[in-house]
């Protein structure tokens, strides 16, 4: 299409922006903003995109507009129960008052910093993570996503170790970028994009006799990782929870073979599982935790690598060996301070561990009335999947529900599973009204088959 003059440009800005500053639309003014961003979408941003959203129900076009605790509403003014929570973004709710402040705070100074002189919130917010984390972690390198945090972990690992390979697992999910990329497993992502990172193996989850295997094969041929990364709990895989013996295990061979351990904790971590981090529940503390989604508070993108002084001390000769220009910039290191001061003083852990055992009864009552539909629910804390007889069923599920206004979608690896992965701050009223709304779903789709 033929470049737009400037003039021509400026008016769409101007246009855009009145619709940014709008609270609500209504009449031919809504009419107008849904044909624009339908528009929009298959001209501009990807014509597949409107059709792939399996989650929307009897409306492609469904619009989120404003959003607040663990709700959000749409264009039409129609309120939805948020039993996705971003994929793990809104651990701490939308919009919560004391990470909004904190931004509007440094908003009111200096949003981003020239990235030259002494940057006092990553101070900060660097101190505090290593005092919440486990074991001897101490530095940290800011990125603003999960699969930013994944791809400085892969190097703090090869400057510490000198080595070039590493391990991952089947079911991982570790992000789509090319390092990352080569961690996934999945082929249907990775099979365009090959070859990716030479070396990389990928070993059955849970099975910690393959992996060692493995690691004294390696070793043997002179290829020794230089770090083994897992995801605590394996989200994009249907929230996988391993066997007890699985993390400390890999801690064991980590030790013995002198490999950096990292934890994918992008998902899983902030409080998510019913702990501060899922390597929690073990007695156990990596060498390097990525972590991203929910340390934003819901309202800022920031993600870490949050290493120990052996991981992470080849990037002290030269501090900018990696590094970019705005990750952790002085508003999204507001927002996680502020969104790790809302999880320890709330105690989102606390909530989610109590809100996720009223889940998981109401859970298995449904799924004992609906056989022929589901067949297994699992999870810890509000990181919860429920498992269909497979995929077309599941969606149905899920698209009957959003009818209904609550929200949940399906996992990445996985397609069987649907996710219920909430803020940590829902209600015990909407618990209730989304488990009411799962039954009558299941019950509809089960009418539709005839069962």
């Amino acid at each position: 299409m033929p470049r737009k003059s400037f003039e021509e440009v400026l008016a769409y800005t101007e246009k855009s922006l009145k619709w940014i500053e709008a609270q609500g639309l209504e009449g031919e003014e809504m009419k107008e903003l849904i044909d624009e961003i339908r528009w929009d979408y298959d001209e501009h941003v990807n014509p597949g995109f409107l059709e792939y959203r399996k989650a929307a129900g009897e409306d492609d076009m469904a619009m989120e507009w404003s959003a607040n605790g663990d709700t959000f509403m749409d264009l039409q003014g129609r309120e939805y129960i948020d039993c996705l929570g971003g994929f793990g973004v809104y651990n701490c709710g939308h919009r919560h008052p004391t990470v909004l402040k904190a931004v509007a705070d440094q908003l009111a100074k200096q949003p981003l910093s020239s990235a030259e002189l002494v940057d006092a919130n990553r101070a900060l917010l660097a101190r505090i993570l290593a005092d919440v984390s486990p074991g001897d972690l101490k530095y940290t390198f800011f990125t603003s996503s999960g699969t930013e945090a994944i791809e400085s972990s892969l190097k703090m690992a090869t400057l510490a170790t000198g080595r070039h390979h590493f391990i991952a697992f089947e079911g991982d999910f570790h992000g789509k970028t090319a390092g990352s990329l080569s961690l996934t497993s999945k082929a249907h992502f990775r099979g365009p994009f090959l070859p990716l990172l030479q070396g990389t193996r990928h070993v059955k989850f849970g099975d910690l006799d393959h992996l060692r295997k493995t690691v004294e094969v390696m070793d043997y041929v002179g290829e020794l990782p230089a770090a083994i990364i897992y995801e605590p709990i394996q989200g994009e895989n249907g929230i996988q929870i391993p066997p007890d013996e699985w993390i400390p295990g890999i801690r064991k061979i980590c030790d013995e073979y002198d490999i950096m351990m990292v934890a994918d904790e992008v998902q899983a971590g902030m409080c998510r599982t019913g702990y501060l981090f899922a390597t929690d529940y073990y007695d156990v503390a990596p060498d390097i935790i990525a972590m991203a989604k929910a340390l934003g508070g819901g309202v800022m993108p920031i993600s870490a690598c949050l290493c120990t002084k052996r991981a992470f001390e080849g990037m002290f000769p030269d501090p900018l060996l990696h590094s970019t220009t705005t990750g952790g910039s002085p508003t999204a290191s507001a927002a996680a301070i502020a969104a790790i001061n809302v999880m320890l003083k709330e105690d989102l852990a606390g909530k989610a561990r109590r809100a996720g055992g009223i889940f998981m009864e109401g859970l298995n009552k449904i799924m004992g009335k609906y056989p022929k539909l589901m067949t297994d629910v699992r999870g810890r804390g509000l990181f919860i999947a429920m498992e269909f007889v497979d995929g077309d069923l599941g969606y149905e599920v899920v698209y009957e529900m959003f009818n209904r206004r609550v929200l949940v979608s399906g996992s990445l690896i996985n397609a069987k599973t649907i996710r219920i992965e909430p803020p940590l701050t829902i209600t015990d009223e909407h618990i209730e009204k989304a488990l009411s709304v799962i039954d009558e779903s299941c019950a509809v789709v089960y009418q539709k088959h005839g069962w």
